[in-house]
């Protein structure tokens, strides 16, 4: 663990809007010194996917968001950052593309290096944090969906196309199946203090780090805690229909080695605690626990945290699990019983 007056180094793992939401919060931690986001890199949708296909780059949306959420809190990083947000309208061949979309490919397309392109403009938002992709190659998810009526499997590939399906998601993979990890990612979550996982879409943005081979084992060997942040809902198609509990079947279900030293949960988001704490025994490490905190942003029209609120409570999570983790022993893998080989717990 760092000492007390650097300040924790904090990675957090995710895409879109929950890892938008997860990064503004840490900003908000006055116990946090470094930040780094590891971010997914299978989108196909939009003007990602639209970049992605013409020019066979990493899809730099999620990429964008992350920094944008990191960009400094001044005058010129609020111009940056809108910046690189903004859309253009209309109908001709530029419609939909975000600025930072076209930064981002453009220093990926001159300089074919992802992380010095996102470091490049990073620097020019002033980001207090890094933000790096999980994998140096774009990926695809491929999923096993039940469709009603339907017998048997059936395969649903691309983030878009798992996303919105009428279906029931039971696992998802990657093509390809065992992509090499962005060992600057790898480090930084061997480095950490704690390691963030969720919220977002849980498909499609958060299991996919845990299929990526070189970061799955980092995520087992590092000596930082292991925070599982909840989402406040399900979200249609992908997870429609899961309890919270179900969020942690599915995790384990994917990743059965993986030990968490907490779980962080919206209150009003969890009917049946008990459902949630008996799920949880399984997937935490000797000693952690399920914390319920009001996170949620109860004046949005759409369920979001509120980034204060979610600040406060990692603090607290921080403050009891980082110390933890720290002493026990420094590998995820060594200091729980790993049921290796049993049948996923799916919901």
């Amino acid at each position: 663990m760092s000492g007390a007056q650097e300040g924790l180094r904090v990675v957090a793992l995710g895409g879109g809007h929950g890892l938008h939401a997860t990064l503004s919060a840490l900003r908000r931690c006055p116990d946090v010194a470094d930040v780094t986001a590891v971010v997914t890199v299978a989108d196909d949708g939009g003007s990602s996917g639209r970049l992605r296909r013409e020019l066979g780059l990493l899809p730099p949306g999620d990429l964008r968001m992350a920094l944008a959420a990191l960009a400094a809190d001044d005058a010129d990083g609020r111009f940056w950052s809108g910046l690189v947000q903004h859309r253009f309208g209309g109908t001709g061949a530029l419609a939909g593309h975000a600025v930072g979309n076209l930064l981002l490919a453009a220093l990926l397309e001159r300089d074919g290096d992802p992380v010095r392109a996102l470091d490049a403009l990073g620097g020019l938002l002033g980001c207090a944090g890094r933000v790096l992709p999980m994998a140096r190659v774009p990926l695809d998810i491929e999923a096993e969906v039940e469709l009603d009526g339907v017998d048997g499997p059936h395969l649903i590939r691309g983030q878009v196309a798992v996303a919105s399906t009428p279906g029931r998601v039971r696992r998802v993979w990657l093509l390809p199946e065992d992509p090499p990890a962005c060992d600057e990612a790898v480090r930084a979550v061997l480095a950490a203090d704690a390691v963030l996982l969720g919220p977002g879409s849980w498909f499609t943005s958060v299991l996919p780090h845990l299929l990526v081979p070189g970061l799955r084992d980092a995520l087992l060997r590092t000596a930082a805690a292991r925070i599982v942040l909840l989402n406040l809902s399900p979200e249609p198609g992908e997870t429609a229909g899961f309890s919270p509990e179900q969020h942690l079947e599915v995790l384990s279900g994917h990743a059965p080695e993986l030990r968490a030293h907490a779980v962080l949960a919206d209150i009003g988001s969890v009917s049946l605690p008990e459902r949630l704490h008996a799920a949880a025994s399984d997937l935490l490490v000797p000693g952690g626990r399920v914390w319920l905190a009001d996170v949620a942003d109860v004046r949005a029209a759409t369920p979001r945290h509120d980034p204060d609120a979610l600040a406060g409570a990692l603090l607290d999570v921080f403050r009891a699990a980082v110390p933890a983790a720290g002493t026990g022993g420094g590998d995820g893998t060594q200091q729980h019983s790993p049921q290796r080989g049993r049948s996923p717990q799916w919901p």
